[in-house]
């Protein structure tokens, strides 16, 4: 076995997130509005990750999901929930506070109601300080000698992105304090400060830091505390972490309002690629296996231990592992074998929860998504840009609302119902259009998956009067689970940067409905008026005319005129070649020649400039492969210039304070000569800034002699922002990072992490695995009387395929077992480490 290092994998899953407001309104009228829930660790001003904002409303619903990749030595992950302003700051309403022993108590995670807390800005404090502490005896009796060296990653308290850090050391009755140094988050006093004991008990030592303001009070900026016994004992020598001002957390009450959370921290090994080997063998032979041996392969067996609630996730992990290996293809049509053997009623077909449905929706998020903007995008920029009123349902309809599109006095219902009726046919019909013109846009992949998929079911249900199952297998995920959950919640599918407001949520509940089983985390308070707009089209208008919504019959006509055209694209779309590429990329963390991110940023060298700081960004558009980090003016220019991925050394957040601008990341890249370059680039938000580093990390993951540290600010005006230092070739005075970033599907491949969770998933089941197919291996299964020859062929084969089923199990539980013995090797050698780990973001 391989005995490289391991990786670490550490991520909280924010599933969904609502708020509500309790207490009274303010006395003057003004009604907050929560603009975000921000997650962070744990630094109010350098988030993590930002929810859209939910306008005019004491009652948000975000229903946002996030993956956050976080350092190993995290303590808290806070959640601030504000009030955006137009203008000035934002205002923190309250936050939510999780240590990480709350999050990981229980392997389920946190899911309810959480009351937010009051902001105290003593205990926002991040940040470490190295200090150096001896115990002296002389004639004149006991010292204590505190040289205080250095500090970084403080928290910035001033306007500029900084802070102006001076130290107040304590020891019993007696206190000293270091000098100033101005505009800085990582301050070198190098400063000896000598106290003596003073007549009494022995009194702990607490060093704290504060930043300086000319005007008001000093900023805390974090302390540190000593017991007696341990400058008795073990003088402090090193690098600690910041800690707030002991106190108890302050409920509200509620009275703040209450945040909805459902929160599960993962923390995993990976280990090296070919410890997970044999696991992936086995998964890899039951997909290309014969199919009379699918019910009795590993991953059939896999398959009946995943209980509903993790089937979700051990789908995603199965996709991207297989779609890394250039088996997306083979892996669907496996499960799809499987579906449609074990399916009587074709009415039912691919209708639960089953792992081939959920298969198939991560199958089309991660291979579709540029497919989808392209097609929806155009039209949904109109509704949101648009705003108009539409309704058709009379419970529903406001009549004060639709005055304008009245211009005889006060409008009536049926003025209102045919005005709703041309609009929404204006944006049904390019939606339509769109869709059935896309042939040629869509994945081969996606068209490959849908080819054999429809064969299947034509194999299974022959018969005439089966006809139109073929059509509803394969519009049931393109439609049903596709293009009318990103229709209803276009935040969810990155179709928009914000959620819809009241008005054009209702628009785009007329333009699409989710259908049973629900595919979008999606609070309604009622069904979804127009069942028979992009869901009836899904479903080749079999349920027009059945449902109560009576007042949907003006809009049969245009839907049924839509299904034939929506038959025709169908059977264009499975019209594919087989030698087309089935699976995807080949088996890497980033392919060489595949472009795994890509999009605006703006650009600037780090080299002397006589322009402004903000003028000296220039907008590129960036592409991420394997290979290179390249840019032009735009994505048809054919004149690119590149960074080579094996020359990067560093990625890393850039300070606030640096250029005066937010959302900053750096590229540091070592050229032919050996000498380091900077490329600072800027994203458009905290979201984009953490896909990008989370891409640009991965990529970059294999390149020997990574920096250990950089300088988070930058080199301007004769010195480093961070540190003041005056020499540009001065160390780096913060620690670089691997981790702290956000998950995102255009991340590239990961197969050993994605191999790393599916055997986390066999460790539940290995109990259910032993009891299934093993330990009832003793079962006599010979029928006690001879029914017939018959009989004995089928009791037989049942036997046959019970046997392969225990052979199966008893495979993966010897892989197991190898990875248990993996797993603990490397344990034993973390331990033998004692690194410290990274610092927060």
């Amino acid at each position: 076995m391989e005995t490289a290092g391991f990786r670490m994998l550490l991520a909280p899953v924010l599933v969904q997130m609502g708020w509500e407001l309790g207490g009274e309104e303010p006395a003057w009228g003004r009604v907050s509005v929560p603009a975000a829930c921000v997650a962070q660790v744990p630094r109010p001003l350098c988030p993590l990750c930002r929810t859209a904002t939910v306008w005019r409303s004491l009652s948000p619903f975000w229903g946002e999901e996030y993956t956050v990749h976080l350092p190993l030595d995290f303590h808290q992950l806070a959640f601030y929930v504000l009030d955006e302003d137009t203008v000035g700051h934002d205002d923190v309403i309250g936050k939510v506070s999780l240590s990480r022993d709350a999050i990981a108590a229980d392997p389920r995670g946190i899911d309810s109601w959480i009351n937010l807390s009051r902001v105290d800005p003593d205990a926002e404090v991040q940040g470490e300080i190295c200090l150096a502490v001896q115990m002296l005896e002389d004639v004149l009796g006991r010292c204590l000698r505190c040289h205080v060296l250095q500090a970084r990653d403080l928290a910035p308290r001033d306007i500029s992105g900084t802070s102006d850090p001076f130290a107040r050391v304590f020891w019993g009755s007696q206190s000293l304090e270091t000098a100033t140094i101005k505009r800085t988050r990582f301050p070198r006093w190098d400063e000896v400060l000598e106290l003596r004991e003073m007549p009494g008990a022995p009194s702990p030592l607490r060093v704290e830091l504060w930043d300086w303001d000319m005007v008001g009070k000093n900023d805390f900026l974090g302390m540190v505390e000593f017991p007696p016994q341990v400058l008795q004992q073990n003088p402090p020598n090193g690098w600690f972490r910041l800690l707030p001002f002991p106190r108890a957390d302050e409920d509200s009450g509620g009275s703040l309002g209450a945040l909805r959370l459902k929160v599960r921290l993962l923390e995993d090994r990976v280990l090296p690629s070919p410890c997970y080997r044999p696991l992936t063998a086995l998964l890899v032979e039951s997909v290309l296996g014969p199919a009379e041996e699918d019910a009795a392969s590993p991953l059939a067996v896999l398959e009946e231990l995943a209980s509903g609630d993790c089937r979700q996730d051990l789908a995603t992990k199965l996709v991207k592992l297989f779609l890394g290996r250039g088996l997306a293809g083979p892996f669907l049509d496996y499960l799809t074998r499987r579906e449609v053997a074990r399916t009587t009623d074709p009415n039912t077909l691919f209708r639960s929860n089953s792992l081939a449905s959920k298969s198939m929706e991560q199958f089309m998020k991660l291979v579709g998504m540029p497919y989808l903007h392209a097609v929806l995008r155009p039209v949904l920029h109109r509704v949101f840009e648009e705003k108009k009123y539409m309704e058709l349902d009379p419970c529903k309809m406001d009549l004060s609302r639709a005055r304008r599109i009245s211009f005889k006095g006060a409008p009536s219902e049926e003025h209102v119902r045919e005005a709703s009726l041309g609009l929404l046919t204006g944006y049904l019909g390019p939606i339509v259009d769109a869709i059935v013109g896309s042939v040629g846009r869509c994945p081969p992949a996606m068209r490959l998956a849908f080819k054999e998929l429809r064969r299947r079911v034509e194999q299974r249900f022959p018969q005439a009067e089966h006809e139109d199952v073929k059509y509803l297998a394969i519009s049931g995920f393109l439609f049903l689970r596709f293009f009318a959950p990103a229709i209803l919640t276009p935040k969810l599918f990155d179709l928009r940067d914000q959620h819809a407001d009241p008005q054009t949520s209702r628009s785009l509940l007329l333009l699409a409905k989710r259908a049973p089983p629900p595919v979008v985390t999606v609070a309604l308070a009622s069904p979804a008026p127009l069942l028979q707009a992009v869901q009836s089209i899904g479903n080749l208008g079999q349920q027009l005319g059945q449902g109560k919504e009576l007042w949907m019959a003006p809009l049969h006509p245009f839907l049924l005129q839509s299904i034939s055209r929506v038959r025709d694209f169908l059977d264009q779309l499975v019209d594919v070649d087989e030698e087309e590429e089935a699976g995807g990329p080949a088996r890497a963390p980033v392919p060489p020649s595949v472009i795994v991110r890509e999009g605006y940023l703006l650009k600037r060298k780090d080299e002397p400039s006589s322009l402004a700081t903000r003028f000296a960004f220039k907008k590129r558009y960036f592409r991420l492969s394997g290979e290179t980090l390249s840019y032009s003016k735009g994505p048809e220019w054919q004149t690119r210039s590149s960074i080579p991925v094996s020359h990067i050394r560093a990625v890393e957040r850039v300070d606030e304070g640096a250029f005066q601008l937010p959302h900053v990341m750096q590229v540091v890249t070592r050229d032919g000569a050996g000498a380091l370059r900077t490329t600072y680039l800027q994203c458009k938000s905290v979201n984009e800034l953490s896909q990008w580093l989370s891409a640009l990390r991965k990529a970059s993951a294999p390149n020997p002699d990574k920096l250990a540290a950089c300088h988070p600010g930058a080199f301007r005006g004769a010195r480093w922002t961070c540190c003041l230092r005056a020499e540009r070739s001065a160390a780096g005075c913060s620690r670089t990072h691997s981790a702290v970033t956000l998950g995102d599907w255009s991340d590239p491949l990961d197969p050993d992490a994605e191999t790393q969770m599916v055997y986390r998933q066999l460790l539940l089941g290995r109990d259910q695995l032993r009891m299934k197919f093993l330990e009832n291996s003793n079962v006599d299964t010979t029928p006690e009387a001879d029914t017939g020859k018959g009989s004995n062929a089928v009791e037989g084969a049942g036997s046959d395929a019970l046997a392969r089923q225990r052979e199966a199990a008893a495979r993966l539980l010897e892989v197991l077992e190898d990875l248990d013995r993996a797993h603990e090797e490397f344990r034993q050698q973390e331990q033998g480490k004692a690194a410290p780990g990274p610092l927060g973001p």
